[in-house]
């Protein structure tokens, strides 16, 4: 199986990142986890296509210093917290799978790789999640 590349000259792939974000969820199988809210990080990792000065994908813009040709990381934090905000989800898995969905509405991302860590599940453990990782078709 190819192993995903995520910054990538040849492809003209940049690699973008939000880390540790954490928030409280509403989220758990378990009456005591049905009850309340708990703390969740999201780790995102995103390969996004490259787009030159004109919208051009093949080869990356040098020097052009604009937030239109780049994917705002700002806007997918956002729409992150928005997720989480919107009710209650069962799984960890569930949740990856509909962060991974909403941030692959934005074309320009080739590959996202998510990952979900309940972080109060187990006092032995510094978390319990899950990672996957989706391309865009």
């Amino acid at each position: 199986m190819e192993q995903a590349r995520f910054a990538d000259t040849a492809r003209a792939t940049r690699h973008m990142f939000i880390r540790d974000l954490v928030l409280d969820a509403a989220i758990g199988v378990h009456p005591h986890e049905q009850r309340g809210r708990q703390r969740v990080r999201i780790n995102l990792d995103l390969a996004v296509a490259d787009a030159g000065a004109a919208g051009n994908f093949s080869r990356p813009a040098v020097g052009h210093d604009d937030l239109a040709r780049v994917v705002d990381y700002e806007t997918i934090v956002n729409r992150v917290r928005d997720l989480v905000a919107c009710g209650h989800v069962q799984l960890v898995e569930t949740l990856a799978e509909r962060l991974a969905e909403v941030c692959l509405c934005d074309p320009r991302i080739r590959v996202i790789r998510v990952r979900v860590e309940k972080l109060d599940v187990f006092a032995d453990a510094a978390s319990a999640g899950v990672e996957v990782e989706r391309r865009n078709s």
